[in-house]
Order: structure tokens, then sequence, then C-alpha cells
């Protein structure tokens, strides 16, 4: 798409050391280290940049900041994804580094509306599915989390601090022997689509089959999945339902 030189800031402990051989150049710092992400990013002539991957939400909590960090967090009244990382994008500008979305490279993953993923969800699945929709953006719009899992009208679990995983493993523990809950991720209304995307992939399904989920739907046009084919073929071999649902549901 044009861009001539790639240079990445990498988190120890938390990115992939593969990295280094898909960029031009890798910077690894500890989290929390501020001013050496912005000072490499600055260093390397750096104009934009995006976010790619995650920061466990335990280490939010375990984090040395810097000094830079500390100011920054001692202004935030609330401490979530978004004002965190809004933040973290107003330092950048400040040293002329524009955070930018990640879309325009990632949108060939992120499936739109009619998207499906195994065998087609029933009726009473289906009902379930626009339920959960409900809930889901309600608990995104209140800064709680992005999934929700729900069987027969009821919800189960909702998603906090722990994460997708945990979420979808107390979920399908409280749908009883029989499983078959449903499992619902969604972006918040407005979302900031610099960071914080939702995203599944192969980890998500394996998830959902060891806690017997029968359906995982997500939001159409604002979900990131992973290694579609892999997650195909597990999706289908653990008899879970990959599905979308459309921005506005019916």
């Amino acid at each position: 798409m044009g861009i001539k030189r790639l240079v990445a800031v990498a988190f120890e402990g938390e990115t992939d050391p593969q990295i280094a051989a898909l960029v031009d150049q890798v910077t690894w710092v500890k989290v929390g280290q501020l001013s050496k992400m912005i000072s490499a990013l600055t260093a390397a002539g750096a104009r934009h940049c995006v976010m790619l991957g995650q920061i466990a939400p335990k280490n939010l909590f375990d984090l040395r900041p810097d000094l830079r960090a500390l100011g920054l967090l001692l202004r935030l009244k609330e401490r979530n994804a978004h004002t965190l990382f809004g933040a973290i994008a107003d330092e950048l500008k400040k040293e002329g580094v524009e955070l930018i979305e990640a879309t325009p490279w990632l949108e060939p993953l992120m499936p739109g509306a009619g998207f499906c993923l195994g065998a087609t969800p029933s009726a009473a699945q289906q009902a379930d599915v626009q339920f959960g929709f409900r809930i889901a953006k309600e608990i995104a719009r209140l800064e709680i989390g992005q999934l929700v899992v729900v069987k027969q009208g009821t919800v189960l679990a909702i998603e906090g601090f722990e994460g997708t995983d945990q979420c979808l493993v107390r979920g399908g523990e409280l749908a009883g022997k029989e499983g078959g809950a449903v499992a619902v991720k969604v972006a918040k209304e407005k979302h900031d689509m610099r960071f914080d995307l939702p995203c599944i992939g192969l980890k998500t399904i394996e998830t959902c089959a060891a806690a017997r989920i029968g359906v995982l739907a997500l939001e159409a046009g604002k979900t990131l999945v992973l290694e579609q084919d892999e997650v195909e073929l597990l999706a289908r071999k653990h008899r879970v339902s990959v599905v979308t649902v459309p921005a506005v549901p019916a």
C-alpha cells in the first residue's frame, strides 16, 4: 500500500518475537515505558503509527510506569482501554506521531453480514444471538466488556476484567451438562477503531469447544477473525457455529 518502511515498538513478554522478521526495525520496551516508546518512533522519523495485538489486562496493574506514563495515569479519572489508549494517542500527537486506524490493512479479516462458519444456528439460538447482542451492546456502552454468554434468554456471564476466554469458560460452566450456550461479542457504539478492536482466533474457538459453547456471534464489520481457514476447520470439527450479527439487528 505504498508504505516503504515499517518500524515496530514491541512489548517484552507480550509481543511475539517473530515480529522482528516482519519489520525493518524493532525496539523492545517494557509495558509502562512510554517515553522510550515515543522516542523510538520519533528517532525513526515515524509520522503515523497503528496499534496491533493486545496487552494482557493484568499488566495494566503490574506495570512500572516511567515518569511520563505516571503523569498520564495520574491525569485519568477512569482507566479503561479507551481512556488509556486515547491518552497515549494524545502523547504521541504532541511529538508529531499520529495514531491512525489499522482497518485499511485489517479489513479483509473483518467479516461482514451473512458470514457463517459451521452449521446454521437454530431458531432458538438465533433468538439468543439477538438477545445477547442487545445485552453485549449495553455492557460495552458502560465500558464493562464486549462479550456476553447467554442461554434460553438468560444471561450466564458478562465479560469484565478477566477477558474473553475466561468469560467463555464461566458461561459454559453455568450452561449445565448439555452446554449449548450462545456467546456474542461486539464493539461499543462509536468505537474508536484505532484501538481495542474485538478479535477472535484459534484459541477462542478452542475455548468455546472446551466450554461447549454452541454459537459464537460477532458484530459484522467490526470484529477481526484471525487465521480464518484454520478457525473454520476447528469450528466444524467441534460443531461451534461462528456467525456475524448486523450492527443494527432486525
